[in-house]
């Protein structure tokens, strides 16, 4: 705080003494609205993707931001994705209760097959207040390959499969839920090991164990099912016995060729309860050894690509520690 108190943020950008700054300044379309002066008036922002072309690559996909910790009234923030040079504005809504979310930018990417390595795989979103605060980072990896000794977050213990899945599936589904939550209304996340082929050992996680562990690369799309469906698909392990692990908020029981419990977010489910589910179109056409999901409908296919997804759960959580492996019971 110190040299910079009486400090007012102005639509240029420029910071100048409260006393030069103009009194209740306006903004185009919002009549006689004052300026809330804060000097750092965001204390987290945090990403989210979504793609709007049905190819993974090239892409077009919106970046939004999800402001916290906002002081009462309106805010002028600026922001720019961190490597270019210019700075956007966005306004807060006046009674935003100190969060609001907004479209930070649209991009388009593509992918140079001879140079790899060259393309574009993650978006961060830096601010221009006092403190500079940076966002969280977006990971996609469909239009260029990161460096195979390049970083993302770490894990403070080996996160393993076993042979029904384990705290790495349940790490991959968590991971999944949280890239399209926040666009779509996902509320629980299924994934199969069949793909998984590595585990995490303890510390700093490279581009080349994500890719190892996640090498198809599948978009994370989310679908509509109702309890009774999704129950009569998690009743059927595949021929080596796997099941369908799911994200934190989902758990089950299987127990003489039926699931005889379920819940959601600690709720029984109810037959007829409709569920958002995100999962990949693999696993709901019924591949890998598993049924296909009856009764489904496709509700949201903007998501990334599952490494995408990992990579960007791993760098905003980490440390990261293995899930306890038993949100699914079998007796």
């Amino acid at each position: 705080m110190g040299g910079l108190a009486g400090v007012a943020v102005l639509a240029s950008g420029a910071f100048v003494p409260a006393a030069q700054a103009a009194p209740q300044r306006s903004f185009s379309g919002t009549a006689s609205a004052p300026l809330a002066s804060a000097e750092n008036p965001v204390r987290k922002l945090t990403l989210s993707f979504e793609r709007t072309t049905a190819t993974k690559c090239p892409l077009t996909f919106k970046v939004y931001g999800t402001f916290e910790g906002l002081p009462p009234g309106l805010q002028l923030i600026q922001y720019r994705i961190v490597g270019t040079e210019q700075w956007k504005s966005v306004k807060s809504p006046i009674n935003h209760n100190g969060s609001f979310t907004a479209l930070l930018a649209t991009l388009d990417w593509d992918w140079d097959p001879e140079t790899p390595t060259s393309g574009q795989t993650s978006v961060q979103i830096e601010l221009r207040q006092p403190d500079g605060l940076t966002s969280d980072t977006l990971y996609y990896f469909e239009c260029g390959m990161a460096d195979a000794d390049d970083t993302f977050g770490e894990t403070s213990e080996p996160i393993v499969r076993t042979p029904s899945g384990g705290p790495l599936a349940e790490l991959v589904a968590d991971a999944n839920l949280d890239a399209v939550q926040a666009r779509s209304g996902a509320e629980a996340a299924l994934v199969s090991r069949y793909g998984f082929h590595l585990d995490l050992d303890a510390g700093p996680v490279t581009y080349e164990e994500v890719f190892a562990t996640l090498p198809a690369g599948f978009a994370v799309d989310v679908w509509a099912i109702t309890g009774a469906a999704l129950k009569s698909v998690l009743a059927h392990p595949n021929a080596q016995g796997w099941v369908l692990t799911p994200s934190s908020s989902l758990r089950y029981t299987l127990e003489g060729g039926a699931v005889t419990e379920m819940t959601l977010n600690g709720v029984p489910v109810a037959d007829d309860q409709v569920i958002k589910i995100a999962a990949n179109y693999i696993l709901v056409g019924g591949y890998e050894g598993f049924p296909r999901w009856p009764g489904v409908t496709s509700v949201y296919r903007g998501g990334p690509d599952d490494r995408g997804a990992l990579a960007t759960y791993l760098a905003k959580n980490s440390p990261v520690s293995a899930p306890a492996g038993d949100r699914v019971t079998v007796r």
